[in-house]
């Protein structure tokens, strides 16, 4: 029994190898969990805010979209405020994260 390695066998063992690379995960903090679910909160909060401003100008099918969009807005964000408030994360402080992030800006 003869076994026959073309080159495209071969290249396609080795390219796989090539993709492959060690990259170091990095834990957050808790510190920067916090961080990151009051930005999800905020950035939540604003588009449940477009949603409901282009909800106010749509016609025709568009009513149902936005309908449906403020929705799934309201989910994302009330289920976001939930995982703070199970965190013990107090939510005063989106607006001054908020305020600080429009400044800097």
């Amino acid at each position: 029994m003869n076994i026959i390695i073309t080159s495209e066998i071969l290249g396609g063992l080795f390219m796989e190898n090539d993709y492959i690379k060690e990259s170091k995960i990095i834990e957050k903090n808790d510190k920067e969990k916090e961080i990151e679910l009051m930005v999800s909160i905020m950035k939540a909060k604003k588009e449940l805010e477009e949603a409901n401003k282009n909800f106010e100008y749509a016609q025709d099918d568009l009513i149902d979209y936005y309908t449906y969009q403020i929705k799934a807005c309201r989910a994302k964000f009330n289920y976001l405020v939930k995982q703070a408030k199970e965190q013990g994360i107090v939510l005063d402080m989106i607006n001054q994260i908020e305020i600080k992030l429009n400044e800097a800006i």
